[in-house]
């Protein structure tokens, strides 16, 4: 890989794959809705756009030999008009760019949401069916762009998707921080049996992942037109391993329990207000979020171990410990 395009490449992931490329010499271009002066003094080359533009999206994809198809509208709250206009024009606009400038090779960065059907999951492998029963705009706009992003695949453009599970590390901007926040006001609760056993992804490992993806591709080519789903070696118990992070950061521990299906009611009647009320920020419960705070989800990597040759260099120790050295404060 001599020339790579990251879309979000100043996100948490996407900064994390520039970062990765810089170091084997890659030449970096990043292109994002705002300038990245870290990834500019280390040599990326940052372009200013929105994936939604596709004139920005062709002018970033010429003369690059690999995609990573990174940025998109996460999170699990919005309306569906935003979540559809980033995560699916957004995707189609980096298809047609790549097949325009005859770029070989596109990573898509999606989600195991995409299979989340409201049951537990737990050892699935990437034959399970896309859901049916959403509960959020994030996952039905994450299937529709994976199922572009799969369906692009042919002999002038191989592509694939990673499905990371619950990233973190040092450095996150999104769970880590809401983690500590809610912890240290005291308004996390276990939801469900706090039993529920789910998979976590260091963000180096991801980051790895991506590139171990871009190579297969550009070689045997076994991971064309198919998912992955990325973690550790194994899965943690939720709550023992939130648990763990906030003894190490001296905050209390999680003790408060709510019955699922009380956490399920006040989610969708919070929904129901947010929505009558119009109100924009996320109600602090949600159907889609009690779900995943009660049920496992966890999966199986023997695919990605198999085919694109991943496995973590980082333990789930290890990462948090370098979490817990970054000191991360802030919620």
């Amino acid at each position: 890989m001599k020339r790579a395009l990251v879309t979000g490449g100043g996100g948490f992931i996407g900064s994390a794959i520039a970062r990765r490329l810089l170091e084997r010499g890659t030449r970096v271009t990043v292109l994002g809705r705002n300038r990245y002066p870290a990834l500019e003094q280390a040599g990326t080359v940052c372009i200013r756009g929105d994936i939604r533009d596709g004139a920005a999206v062709e002018q970033a994809c010429a003369d690059q030999d690999v995609v990573f198809h990174v940025a998109a509208k996460a999170g699990i709250w919005g309306g569906w008009q935003e979540y559809a206009s980033i995560n699916v024009q957004g995707t189609a606009n980096v298809i047609r760019a790549c097949r325009k400038h005859r770029v070989r090779i596109l990573v898509h960065t999606s989600t195991p949401s995409v299979v989340f059907d409201r049951n537990s999951l737990e050892g699935v492998d990437e034959s399970a069916p896309y859901a049916r029963r959403t509960l959020c705009h994030y996952a039905t706009s994450k299937i529709i762009a994976e199922k572009l992003v799969l369906a692009a695949n042919g002999p002038l453009l191989r592509t694939t998707a990673l499905r990371p599970h619950l990233v973190w590390g040092p450095g996150d901007t999104n769970l880590i921080p809401r983690l500590l926040a809610r912890g240290r006001a005291g308004t996390l609760k276990i939801v469900g049996t706090g039993a529920n056993m789910v998979d976590i992804a260091y963000i180096d490992n991801v980051a790895d992942a991506h590139l171990l993806a871009a190579e297969e591709l550009a070689t045997a080519g076994r991971a064309a037109g198919r998912p992955f789903f990325i973690a550790q070696d194994e899965p943690v118990p939720l709550w023992q391993w939130i648990n763990d992070l906030f003894a190490r950061l001296d905050i209390p521990q999680v003790e408060a329990r709510v019955p699922f299906p009380v956490a399920y009611g006040a989610g969708w009647l919070l929904e129901a207000l947010y929505c009558m009320l119009g109100r924009r920020q996320e109600p602090p419960m949600t159907r889609f979020l009690a779900h995943q705070l009660a049920k496992s989800h966890w999966f199986s990597g023997a695919g990605a171990q198999r085919i694109l040759g991943y496995r973590p260099a980082v333990s789930t120790e290890e990462g948090l410990e370098r979490l817990v050295g970054s000191r991360p404060q802030d919620a």
